[in-house]
């Protein structure tokens, strides 16, 4: 377990995997089942003690690779550009790097989801952290808030070396002092868990909740964030409640894909993270 976000360097092996792209990098994604016993489709609307302030199910249209955000720019941000150095790649040094984000390479959007086409080229492993856009926000953060709930639905195919951080991070930008919550994370040939991270008695410290589920069916990761309290939900079943190490300063929320948590993925491994709907709340 690591910091994530715009800070940390993994250690490297390679392993494979290699779903077959179509050939504009994109894919169709299994049918979204309901599942029986939760009901996954997009909530829309306040919540008891939450305002809803964004939501998005991506049904405005297409977007093709090289395209995003597009007819979603009103409520979407690449956040960055291509070449940006991911996690790991911060530990390299420029023209030796080998990862990064590239949106123009991996972020499309069809058949109603936001689809991620996870690859290599010429040696760099790809990927992308894209972020919603707060109704009227021009400049980045773009979704800054203190407190709120947030929730995903998603599934991924198993792609060994590849990752997922989907966190808040303190618009301050001092980590660990104003903390990290990451849900759904994890590499994405194994499980998901959530991480919490801060400073406890004086030195970085990090909370781990595992409900030992893997990435390739769909699931909805719920983050509910309150002054002394987070609680995180799979499924609509909880996983772990933290009452230290809660950040109480403004965060922003970040879909960060990328590639090297335990272990960096061969060149031949690519496939596809697809995110169906997003929505968030504001704490009343």
């Amino acid at each position: 377990m690591q910091p994530s976000a715009e800070a940390r360097p993994p250690e490297a092996t390679a392993e494979t995997a290699s779903p077959e792209p179509t050939k504009d990098g994109g894919s169709d994604p299994a049918p979204k089942p309901m599942s029986a016993s939760f009901d996954q489709s997009l909530p829309v609307g306040d919540l008891p003690g939450w305002r809803q302030v964004f939501v998005e199910d991506f049904t405005d249209g297409d977007v093709p690779l090289g395209g995003f955000p597009g007819i979603y720019g009103s409520r979407w941000h690449e956040t960055y550009k291509d070449g940006t150095p991911d996690t790991h790649a911060q530990g390299q040094a420029k023209g030796q790097r080998t990862s990064g984000y590239y949106p123009s390479k991996v972020l499309s959007v069809h058949n109603g989801v936001l689809d991620m086409f996870l690859h290599s080229e010429n040696g760099v492993s790809m990927g992308a952290a894209p972020s919603p856009r707060f109704a009227g926000a021009t400049v980045p953060p773009y979704n800054s808030q203190l407190y709120g709930r947030y929730s995903v639905r998603f599934k991924a195919d198993s792609l060994p070396g590849y990752k997922v951080a989907w966190l808040l991070w303190p618009v301050s930008k001092q980590w660990p002092q104003d903390g990290e919550i990451d849900f759904p994370e994890g590499d994405l040939s194994t499980v998901i868990y959530a991480a919490l991270h801060g400073i406890r008695e004086g030195n970085h410290n990090f909370d781990v909740f595992r409900p030992n589920v893997p990435f390739t069916d769909w699931h909805v990761a719920t983050t509910e964030w309150s002054p002394g309290r987070i609680e995180f939900f799979l499924d609509g079943k909880s996983i772990g409640v933290a009452t230290s190490m809660v950040p109480n300063k403004p965060m922003r929320y970040i879909l960060q894909t990328e590639s090297c948590l335990t272990g960096c993925p061969a060149p031949e491994t690519s496939g596809h993270v697809y995110v169906d709907w997003v929505a968030i709340w504001a704490r009343n």
